[in-house]
């Protein structure tokens, strides 16, 4: 029998803590190079989807416009106006779209971001 160790994750700083504003993107270029989204919402919670929008394929997400859809935090594409779950990635316009997600955290005042997004539920 084989058991598989989950490797630990690569994390790639994305920037100061400070420079985060609430309800702001960033956007983050992975070491594969792909892009993650990075946002901190006015509670303080960090998220962090790929940035690239799955509609038109522009590496946009970082510029989407943050809120909340009935308490679920989410993001809406500048591009097209759909809107993407923060806590699962899930388009909420289009449930069978999906954004990956990154593992995020703050770390002695920088924000880190997770290299590879996360397996997560299919």
């Amino acid at each position: 029998m084989t058991v598989l160790t989950p490797v630990p994750a690569q994390w790639i700083t994305a920037c100061p803590a400070h420079r985060l504003t609430p309800e702001r993107g960033v956007a983050v270029l992975l070491p594969d190079g792909g892009q993650a989204a990075v946002f901190r919402t006015y509670d303080g919670a960090l998220y962090a989807i790929d940035n690239i929008d799955p509609f038109s394929h522009a590496a946009v997400m970082s510029r989407g416009i943050v809120g909340d859809r009935t308490g679920e935090p989410t993001v809406a594409s500048p591009m097209l106006k759909q809107v993407f779950s923060l806590r699962t990635g899930v388009c909420l316009d289009d449930p069978a779209v999906r954004q990956p997600l990154f593992a995020v955290r703050e770390r002695d005042g920088v924000i880190e971001v997770a290299a590879r997004p996360d397996r997560g539920p299919a």
